[in-house]
């Protein structure tokens, strides 16, 4: 007996919007995780707005509401109610860690201190600061010597910063790269990609509920109000430490391909209308997203250039302090 060859894989418009729609899933699922382990890892929250974290429930609960009266798929049904247990996990670990007294367990460094070329002093070096210019006068070839190794030790950092941060993105893409191939995988392996005949639907099949409609457009508009606390955030710090990146991300990824997964099955007014409201929050959330990933390419970019100029102005400072002494 001849084994027939199988059917040639076709990239048709319902493909599309099943592989997309699989990958949109796996990077909802994935989407939390991050920013748990970032707020458990550092045992603070503070990197989070507080009310992006409460617009963001109240959204997912809008989302659980609209999702069930509106008729939506029951995958979609139950990642949204996914996404409200997450959200309650988040909120959890913001009350606990912001329960915590500032500064707890915390050294008190003199910020002269924070300088690599200005090592911590003990209480006897403390005693002899009023004798500081006679030992600078002393020990100035040491100090010459000194102000050297500590430009080298800056460049060191500046070289060990770009191979932390190289590795940093070459391990994000992989994780992208392993959500996405799951995602593909876990369409490829289901029903859905064999069954390229039932692509059958009438307009008269999408149902319109009122009442489903508002809870979805008010979950919308919550989902956009999330971001405005925590972009104003961002701005006031002037950074965006602890936050998670890869939390972000994959809510953008997310929004993406959920936008493409709805797009490429179909673009009928009826079809359109009925996830008008679900169109409108993702690609809203979309875009101020990508304002939050400026903020993580500007505020990341500043803080590490101005590290490392400060290092370099306090190491030549030293240096002309110590031949000053002489």
């Amino acid at each position: 007996m001849v084994l027939s060859p199988p059917p040639p894989f076709l990239l048709d418009s319902k493909a599309v919007s099943g592989i997309t729609g699989s990958i949109s899933i796996a990077c909802w699922i994935i989407v939390f995780t991050p920013q748990l382990y970032e707020n458990f890892r550092r045992q603070s929250s503070d990197g989070l707005s507080f009310t992006f974290v409460v617009l963001w429930l109240a959204g997912d609960i809008f989302n659980v509401i609209g999702s069930i009266l509106q008729g939506v798929l029951p995958t979609m049904i139950t990642l949204a109610i996914y996404y409200t247990l997450a959200d309650i996990v988040l909120l959890v670990q913001c009350l606990i860690y912001d329960r915590k007294p500032a500064g707890a367990g915390a050294t008190t460094i003199d910020p002269k201190h924070l300088s690599p070329a200005n090592p911590l002093l003990d209480e006897s070096d403390l005693e002899r600061d009023d004798g500081e210019e006679e030992i600078l006068t002393e020990t100035q070839p040491l100090l010459v010597s000194g102000s050297s190794s500590s430009g080298t030790a800056a460049v060191t950092r500046k070289k060990s910063k770009k191979v932390s941060k190289l590795r940093s993105i070459v391990f994000n893409l992989l994780i992208v790269f392993g959500v996405f191939l799951t995602g593909f995988l876990g369409w490829y392996f289901s029903a859905d990609s064999k069954n390229d005949g039932d692509n059958d639907r009438n307009d008269e099949d999408l149902r319109v509920d009122l009442l489903g409609q508002i809870f979805g457009y008010l979950c919308a508009v919550l989902y956009l109000g999330s971001r405005l606390p925590q972009i104003l955030l961002n701005f006031e710090r002037k950074s965006c430490d602890g936050i998670s990146f890869l939390f972000f991300l994959f809510a953008c990824l997310g929004n993406l391909t959920y936008v493409i997964s709805i797009l490429a099955l179909d673009v009928s007014p009826r079809y359109l209308l009925v996830n008008a409201s679900w169109l409108a929050g993702s690609v809203g959330t979309l875009i101020l997203d990508g304002i939050i990933f400026t903020q993580f390419w500007i505020y990341n970019g500043m803080g590490e250039d101005e590290s490392d100029s400060e290092c370099d102005s306090e190491s030549d400072s030293d240096s002309v302090r110590h031949y000053q002494a002489v």
